[in-house]
């Protein structure tokens, strides 16, 4: 990484940690909580932090990370190595919770800060695009396509892109009627992200 690199990634960067835009409606204040290196090769793109992560300020630090992980094949070492996953939800911020649980990610977040800072990810190999709202942003494709079918459909983006449901707990009932998911996709997901990591240094 040359110098100006690093300035320009470390301005960003600092830019976002210390955002407020979204404080009116955020029920316990901004907390940007998000994961960069501009060497990364896979990117995860989620939802928003929930409540416990927000409290640590580490992404995925909660039961969907722990699925994640699971899915990926990786441990948490490699999951929080900057220079290999970034992590940037939709919204860096806990949006608060909602009658079906958190709500959305904040729509001022994306339009802020999100291509500004894909823009410091030259590298990246696979995006790991994760729920709906992830899905809309990421992917081209038609609007009223369900996420299941979205999912279903992975083969058409693959290998530079792959949609997944939310590992949140809360998806377990769509998990036990989709079995498809992880016996055709998740030993695929493994494999390329095995590839990823070990083609060359990081």
């Amino acid at each position: 990484m040359t110098e100006n690199t690093w300035a320009a990634l470390n301005n960003i960067t600092a830019q976002a940690r210390a955002c407020t835009i979204c404080a009116d409606f955020l029920p316990l204040g901004p907390r940007p909580v998000f994961q960069l290196g501009t060497s990364a090769r896979i990117l995860i793109a989620g939802q928003a932090p929930g409540r416990k992560v927000h409290e640590t300020g580490i992404p995925f630090d909660d039961p969907s990370g722990e699925r994640l992980r699971a899915w990926m094949g990786i441990d948490e070492v490699v999951f929080y190595d900057p220079s290999k996953i970034a992590i940037l939800p939709m919204g860096f911020c806990y949006p608060g919770t909602g009658k079906s649980g958190d709500l959305p990610p904040r729509p001022e977040c994306a339009v802020t800060w999100r291509n500004r800072l894909l823009q410091q990810l030259p590298s990246l190999e696979l995006t790991l695009v994760i729920g709906r709202y992830a899905i809309d942003w990421h992917m081209n494709i038609d609007a009223s396509q369900s996420l299941t079918e979205t999912v279903q459909n992975w083969k058409r983006v693959w290998p530079s892109q792959l949609p997944l449901p939310h590992p949140s707990p809360r998806n377990n009932i769509w998990l036990k009627k989709n079995a498809w998911f992880e016996s055709e996709i998740l030993p695929e997901l493994k494999e390329r992200i095995r590839t990823i990591l070990n083609s060359g240094t990081l």
